[in-house]
């Protein structure tokens, strides 16, 4: 028995833990490698994340899947069931359904809690095929023999999920010490799941707008908003993200901008209007007539599983070139091969503040969003040319408080210290 009271969750805002896959919270994390090999690590993934958004960002028909199993970068944990089972899920932008992998595994991958027993929960229920929210997910079907739901999701780098589309209730642990309960959550209950899943997470956890994402069937008690407050997970702190919910999820006070949201047809994905970039003096513009898939507005997508961001080349270059006619130290190729602007600089320097210019909002960004370590000595600048889709990625986010409203459809900014949130 939990020593938390558990409430229904109610119109109140609730706030959950957040953790990055290369920090000391996370299953994953490896002690022996140094906090640069961490940063290697998620820079790596952010290709393949890159390569997976731009197949969905361009394509005409529902994806099969909307993440790449292997390229998120944070967990969040909760219980499904009654009595309750943890979960350690990939917290994910760019995604609708949760799923979690459940007995009888017919084919499971390795997972740090044990697997969910569906007979063992008395909230378990299978969806009719006719039900609304078996129509609304795009990868479910109808079992005839049973005349119940399934879903079938393959990823692009061959990974794959598939099982029962059910419903479930789920709690979440709030950091005030209250568990809350949400009832009837469709949810993906695989049987079989296999791939690239290795960390020792058991599904994913869908924040994109779609009818089946986590935040659109919180209801009233996610209100249609949810923000995350990321502290850098390099930091000598031990403190976590922060991923909040309802009342707890705006934004307000000094500083706090705005810009609207837009969606791809599948509603997978946030995309942002970006003007402009600025360094000093100089401004360079995002939209180049001449570039392929050229877009004045919905130009970029924010996303929390993207370490990098992403420019178009041009845009890309003309910003490495400002960047590096203001640094006047020793520039060395990166000894990994990743990034293209790299110095010789074993200590942390100041770098030029880089000025982001969304359609009604002013971001700026210090080092700690714009810079990377990927040796002892070896100091790059974290952004990437993209013939792809642009992104705007989590190292720019860290230390800003960035909110959510499906309702307004709004996404705004507070520069905040994110490890005394």
């Amino acid at each position: 028995m939990s020593i938390f009271p558990t409430t229904e969750a109610g119109t109140e805002g609730f706030t959950i833990d957040l953790f990055h896959r290369e920090s000391p919270h996370s299953p994953s994390y490896d002690s022996t490698l140094k906090p640069w090999q961490h940063s290697v690590n998620s820079l790596r993934r952010s290709f393949n994340r890159l390569n997976h958004l731009t197949r969905i960002a361009y394509t005409t028909q529902s994806p099969a899947a909307d993440v790449i199993s292997d390229s998120g970068e944070f967990f969040v944990k909760f219980s499904i069931g009654t009595p309750q089972v943890p979960i350690l899920a990939t917290f994910d932008t760019a995604s609708d359904l949760i799923w979690t992998q459940c007995q009888p595994c017919l084919k499971c991958f390795k997972q740090t809690y044990p697997i969910f027993t569906p007979s063992r929960s008395s909230t378990y229920r299978r969806l009719a095929c006719d039900s609304f929210l078996c129509k609304a997910f795009p990868a479910a079907i109808c079992d005839k023999a049973s005349k119940s739901c399934i879903y079938s999701e393959s990823y692009a780098d061959g990974s794959f999920s598939s099982g029962d589309f059910v419903t479930e209730t789920i709690t979440l642990g709030s950091t005030n010490g209250t568990k809350i309960s949400i009832p009837g959550v469709a949810i993906g209950c695989g049987h079989k799941n296999g791939g690239a899943f290795s960390l020792g997470d058991s599904g994913i956890a869908g924040f994109a707008s779609g009818k089946v994402s986590f935040i659109s069937q919180l209801g009233s008690s996610g209100q249609g908003k949810f923000s995350y407050c990321l502290v850098s997970f390099l930091s000598e702190t031990s403190n976590l993200s922060r991923l909040h919910f309802g009342n707890d999820a705006d934004v307000f006070g000094k500083g706090v901008v705005s810009t609207p949201i837009f969606l791809n047809r599948n509603e997978t994905l946030y995309y942002l209007t970006l003007v402009e970039i600025g360094v000093g003096n100089q401004r360079f513009g995002f939209y180049d007539p001449s570039a392929p898939n050229a877009a004045e507005e919905a130009n970029i997508i924010i996303d929390s599983g993207t370490t990098l961001t992403f420019l178009p080349s041009k845009l890309y270059n003309d910003l490495e070139t400002a960047i590096a006619s203001r640094i006047k130290l020793k520039r060395i190729k990166d000894p990994q091969g990743v990034l293209n602007l790299c110095y010789d600089s074993p200590k942390d320097i100041q770098t030029p503040i880089i000025t982001f210019h969304f359609k009604g909002a002013y971001v700026e960004l210090n080092t700690l969003n714009t810079f990377v370590r990927t040796s002892e000595n070896a100091l790059c600048f974290a952004f990437a040319p993209t013939k792809g889709t642009p992104i705007y990625g989590n190292l720019a986010q860290v230390n800003f408080l960035i909110g959510y409203d499906l309702n307004k459809k709004t996404v705004s900014f507070k520069a905040t210290d994110c490890s005394k949130s």
